[in-house]
Formats: C-alpha cells, structure tokens, sequence
C-alpha cells in the first residue's frame, strides 16, 4: 500500500509539474523614448499582472537611439516597437517591413504653442514670425496645413531648428511659436515654469485625426498567438487606469519613483482620455483619410491600401 501510495504521489507529481514550472512566453517592446506617462498602459499591465495572466512576460525597453526603433523591430532584434503612425507612412515607402497592429494613444499629441500672454492670438499671427522645431517632415506638413487652414504660405514664416530644446526656446524669446510639443507635457513643463502656453491642434486646423502612438511588429510575426494576448492586457490596463486613475499612479511611480514629480503627475492625468479603451481596433478610413494626406503634402508618392502597413488582429 505504501509503495502503491508512493507510486500514485509520483505519478500526480508528474502530471502537475509541466503546469507549474511553464514558462511565460516573453515578449520585448521597444519604447520610443524613455519610460513617461504615455506608456502607462504597459506598466500597468505588469504591475496588475495582466501580462501574466496572458502568460505573458514583457520588457519594456528604453532605446539609446530613439530613431533606430523601426529598423530594429524589422529586424527582429525586438518583437514589438511603440512607434508613431505619420512616421509608419515614411518607413512603408522606404521599403521597411513594419505593421501597426494596436494602438497606445488614440489621438494626435502634436500642437503648435505660443506664450498665453503674447503676441499670437491666432495662427494668422504667425505671418512673419519664428517658429522653432525639431524634426522636419511630417511636422512641416502639420504646419503647412494649419497655417493654410487661415490663409497663411508656410514660405512667410520663418523655420527655426531649436533641436529638442522647444519651450526654453519659446519661453526665452528665440522664437515665437513652437512645433511639435506635446499637449500632455509642454504645456505643464510651460506652467511649472511660471510661463502659461496657449496650444493650436492639429485636428482643428485642417489635418486629419491619427493615432499619435502605435504598436508596430514585423509582417511574420502578425500570426503569432502572443501579439492578441498582449493587447487584451493592454485593455485591460486601460480600463484600469480610466477607473482607477489614483490607484494606477501610485502603481506606476511605484515601478518608477524617478517620475514622481508635478510635471509626470499631470502628464500622466492629461493623458487618461488619450489612451486606447480598444486598442486592437483599426478605423480603415480614418488610416485612409490620412495617407491620402501625407500623400497630398508630398511626403510619399501615393497612399498605400491600409491592408498594407495596418491590421486588425482576430
């Protein structure tokens, strides 16, 4: 009976091991930038566990080279890329295999800023002045259209490369408007720094809605069962943080203390509305409408079938 007993208690050994010692599949996201409200969602979704309840583990990866992010994801040295959806327009004519898959941030983050007290009340003000910027492309292109959208030629104003140095640039007189910040972080760095900005929308000014963050993968990978399971979790932690927001920035100031601060505090509060509640869902003729755009301001040749660069995940 004993060796009988033995025998059974080996036997259920067995059966259960495999369970428990599976490893969870890994995953490696390639950030944009470094670690900031914006990929809230993500932290989340480790630290709520939603990633392992997929049997998911996932490395959020800070790059040392933020422009180097689609060329890596496209060649496997990352399975997934945060990525933004103007620039995969450029990647698809340059020939780099990348396709968005979700998305993070459902809106653009883009603005044109000038000082709240100054000058420029409108973006017809702009004839004449300075606007300082920090990568050209399609920002020029937002530019050009906002500007158009109140009879003014890109040519009468006057572009000024301030590199990544946007608000100091504006707040110390260099310039008179900028380009390109963020409405969830100029705008209150602008604040917190005794300097009130006022913002200029894109999307109110005559350029087609997009998603201002993106998760890309390469084509290969688009089959792979881990890719749905990582944005059900990202769901998940979305919804988390629309119900929960206090809750979730002791959570992420948990996993990242150095971000405890006025300007990340209010960053990560400007961006809750922002993130995507489905971010599986891929709107064909919103990406429609904005590749006819890019393709209309010059910055590709023709607009390519949304089925080519974009997927919804069944």
């Amino acid at each position: 009976m004993k060796r009988l007993t033995a025998a059974l208690a080996t036997a259920l050994a067995l059966t259960l091991a495999p369970a428990a010692s599976q490893a969870a599949d890994k995953l490696s996201v390639l950030l944009e930038w470094f670690v900031n409200p914006d990929h809230a969602p993500m932290v989340i979704a480790v630290e709520k566990g939603y990633f392992a309840e997929e049997g998911l583990e996932v490395e959020l990866i800070p790059p040392s080279d933020p422009s180097a992010v689609p060329r890596l994801v496209s060649t496997a040295q990352a399975d997934i890329g945060i990525h933004y959806q103007p620039n995969l327009y450029l990647d698809h004519a340059n020939g780099l295999p990348l396709v968005r898959f979700g998305t993070l941030v459902e809106t653009p983050l883009n603005t044109v800023t000038v000082l709240a007290d100054g000058p420029i009340k409108t973006l017809k003000d702009l004839k004449g002045k300075k606007v300082g910027f920090s990568v050209s492309g399609f920002e020029d292109a937002m530019l050009k259209r906002m500007l158009a959208s109140e009879g003014v030629d890109l040519q009468e104003v006057e572009l000024v490369n301030v590199n990544f140095s946007l608000s100091p640039s504006l707040i110390g007189g260099q310039v008179d408007a900028t380009l390109g910040g963020f409405r969830n972080f100029e705008l209150t760095q602008m604040q917190i720094e005794g300097h009130k900005g006022r913002a200029f929308f894109p999307e109110e000014h005559g350029v087609p809605l997009y998603d201002e963050l993106i998760f890309v993968t390469r084509p290969e990978l688009l089959s792979d069962s881990r890719l749905p399971r990582f944005l059900h979790a990202v769901e998940k932690a979305a919804v988390y943080l629309t119900n929960h927001p206090d809750d979730a920035w002791q959570l992420f100031i948990k996993d990242y203390p150095n971000l405890d601060d006025a300007l990340n505090r209010q960053a990560f509060t400007d961006s809750l509305p922002r993130f995507a509640k489905r971010p599986a869902a891929l709107d064909h003729a919103r990406y429609q409408r904005f590749g006819a755009f890019m393709a209309k301001s010059g910055l590709i040749a023709k607009a390519p079938p949304v089925a080519d660069l974009a997927v919804e995940l069944k």
